[in-house]
């Protein structure tokens, strides 16, 4: 590759922060880089980041397509070039393959599809491109008949220079093209022609002449597997499932494998058990949660440990851990994973209040504090406090991790994790994932953004979100063009219809068309969505006006549902949410987050959005109002749908199988007790994204051209 080299220019070190090297630009301006993650939470922690320049990596999977883009611009008028070069975890180079200039001519873009996991680097270049510059001067020029002669000269003289780094049997093109263009018995016009003959073209973008090459990075990016971006979750609780409550009788792994099978059907990839461990006999909560238990009362199972062991157990109701094996196995051969509930909490009883008190929070009256957030009580928790022996209780929280690994768990929910130290996940997550790259934490933190942020960018594949709470328009647009947009660097959205501990008053109106409603906007607007069991019941009776506690929590209670009955009965959601965890298996648009983009329609109560992979395209449009009928026009933003201004286009409904031919102005009318949204395929012909991607091809350039 032929190129020349920028000189060197002094930079006062006392202007420019100390880590600020990788930013300096010795010729050329880049700036805005992404993904990139620029916080340093490694302060405080044992385990260095993984970027010299002392970043931590941005968010990718494996078979994503990431957008890489940056800010590049010079003075003058002359022509600047912008490329992105990756190296893949084993330090093969890939590229460089060229940026385009976005919807800002300073703004440069390219789409990069991974498909290896591990830790990946990139870098943009940006570089003078004077073969570019000349043909722009040249062509206003010369028809000019302003300086011929010596456009033509300077011309030649740039051909010959790239001519020099041809392989032989391309040189004839360019030693052909020169004698044109030199050849002053010619007319200006032909010999102009000769220089921007296609086939010259083709030979000068496969090796340009590069002047003062300007890099920025090597930036640090985590390419991890494809389940930590995309995933369907259920959550159940196993004691329900063969449980009965008169008598009072707990479920068991095997009664709870039993409904593995429905929920497979279904179309979800993931299920999530609450804790599963011994709940502690000491200050249990009652029904509703009472500080009046009943003797059958089950308690909380994130009321953790007992005189029957603790985050290493399983409680004796629900069997043993060969059982709890025979449960996993169960899973796999349904092509099902199995995330487990990582709570680091404890019971008065649990085994570590007797052998470590260190661990707890000792008040002055000598009590261990339990949980409590003012005016809201918790006696039968105890929070842990990783000041006292902070290495001791590490070592303890990573040892019973690694136990349920080798149970064959390879997701973790973890329980409130903001209420921990940040160092403690940044540490966790990077030893496991050093040994056992497969392994996934989801945050579950409902809580201040700075906060989600940091877990994020730490190491978090996934984290909880605010979707519970936004249900109009506006709140949907603005909080997902955030996650699809700058947090999709470093966040992982799992956007759950409902938890046992959320039900939002949205759905406490019982209406089947609410529920299906948020099933559908979960389902397309992220790539991981989940429901908790009961949800597709419609189960909506709140603990009292106002709260957004179910009534009879199954948190507290066993809950055993007749799903047999709901379904000879027709009272279930589980079509809907079949058909939809279909659409999503066939259509890889909904694998993304990053091309999410919303569409202006005429009504506040329907939303519009669409999603691309390539040539699929996903069009989605969704009331918002689950009582009345509403009618609007949207407005498709034509080039994100890779087509034009005035195109028509055939699309195929996914849910009903209908055809139709759509515009760029689309009339839509919903009914909620018909069908609460379309989400619609574009059929017909459309320009493909060009994608870069880890093929075959690209591996064997190596290096650098």
């Amino acid at each position: 590759m032929a190129k020349r080299t920028a000189p060197q220019h002094a930079v006062t070190e006392d202007l420019l922060p100390e880590d600020s090297s990788h930013l300096a630009s010795p010729r050329f301006t880049i700036t805005d880089v992404s993904p990139v993650v620029r916080a340093d939470h490694c302060s405080g922690s044992t385990v260095a980041c993984t970027s010299p320049s002392g970043l931590l990596p941005a968010a990718g999977a494996v078979g994503e397509v990431i957008p890489f883009s940056a800010t590049a611009f010079r003075e003058g008028h002359d022509s600047l070039a912008v490329d992105l070069t990756l190296i893949n975890p084993a330090g093969k180079q890939l590229g460089p393959f060229p940026m385009r200039p976005g919807w800002d001519p300073d703004r440069y873009e390219a789409l990069f599809r991974p498909e290896e996991q591990g830790l990946w680097h990139f870098t943009i270049t940006a570089w003078g491109d004077p073969w570019s510059t000349w043909q722009h001067r040249a062509s206003i020029k010369i028809p000019a008949n302003l300086d011929v002669e010596l456009e033509f000269t300077e011309g030649a003289n740039i051909l010959n220079q790239i001519l020099e780094t041809l392989p032989a049997r391309d040189q004839r093109k360019l030693h052909s093209a020169i004698a044109t263009m030199t050849d002053t018995a010619l007319p200006p016009s032909v010999r102009l022609a000769a220089a921007i003959d296609p086939a010259v073209a083709q030979l000068t973008t496969a090796f340009p002449l590069r002047e003062f090459p300007t890099d920025s990075g090597p930036w640090p990016l985590l390419v991890e597997r494809t389940r930590a971006l995309v995933g369907a979750w259920y959550e159940f609780f196993p004691r329900s499932e063969g449980a009965s409550t008169d008598p009072p009788r707990s479920g068991t792994f095997s009664t709870a494998a039993e409904r593995l099978t429905a929920v497979a059907a279904m179309g979800f990839d993931v299920v999530y058990l609450p804790p599963i461990h011994p709940i502690g006999e000491v200050n249990r909560k009652g029904r509703n949660n009472t500080l009046t238990p009943s003797a059958s009362d089950p308690g909380s199972p994130w009321a953790i440990g007992s005189r029957h062991g603790g985050h290493d157990s399983v409680h004796p109701d629900l069997g043993t851990l060969k059982d709890f094996a025979d449960f996993v196995a169960a899973a796999e051969r349904l092509n099902l994973e199995i995330a487990l509930d990582l709570a680091l909490q404890t019971t008065p009883d649990h085994p570590w209040v007797s052998s470590h008190p260190e661990w707890f929070t000792t008040r002055a009256d000598g009590s261990i504090a339990f949980a409590e957030n003012p005016p809201k009580k918790y006696q039968d928790i105890y929070p842990l406090n990783f000041d006292n022996d902070p290495e001791g209780l590490y070592a303890e929280v990573e040892r019973i991790t690694r136990f349920w690994i080798d149970q064959g768990i390879n997701i973790f929910r973890v329980d409130n994790p903001h209420t921990k130290p940040v160092w403690v996940w940044h540490r966790l997550i990077h030893s496991i994932n050093k040994t056992n790259p497969d392994v996934i934490f989801l945050a579950e933190a409902f809580t201040r953004a700075p906060m989600m942020r940091a877990l994020a960018e730490v190491g978090f594949q996934q984290s909880y979100t605010y979707f519970t709470w936004k249900t109009s328009k506006q709140e949907l647009e603005e909080y997902f063009s955030q996650l699809a947009g700058p947090m999709s660097s470093y966040m992982r959205p799992n956007v759950f219809t409902n938890t046992p501990d959320i039900l939002h008053a949205y759905l406490q109106s019982g209406m089947p068309a609410a529920f299906a409603i948020r099933a559908t906007l979960a389902a397309t607007l992220s790539p991981t969505y989940g429901i908790y069991s009961g949800f597709e019941l419609f189960e909506h009776v709140a603990l009292r006006p106002g709260s957004e506690e179910y009534l009879d929590s199954e948190k507290f209670e066993y809950r055993p549902r007749n799903w047999e009955l709901a379904t000879k009965q027709g009272r279930t959601l589980a079509p809907l949410i079949t058909s939809l965890n279909t659409i999503r298996k066939r259509n890889p648009a909904l694998h993304s987050l990053r091309s999410l983009r919303f569409h202006p329609t005429d009504s506040p109560d329907i939303i519009a959005y669409s999603k691309r992979d390539g040539t699929n395209t996903i069009l989605v449009v969704c009331t918002l109002d689950p009582y009345h009928e509403h009618e609007t026009t949207v407005h498709w933003n034509m080039p994100e749908l890779g087509l034009g201004w005035s195109d028509e286009f055939a699309v195929t409904e996914e849910l009903s199988n209908a055809h139709w031919r759509w515009g760029p102005n689309t009339f839509v009318r919903l009914n909620p007790y018909e069908t609460v949204a379309h989400i619609a395929r574009i059929t017909s012909p459309i320009t493909a994204q060009e994608i870069f991607s880890a093929s075959p091809e690209n591996l064997k350039k190596g290096a650098v051209r």
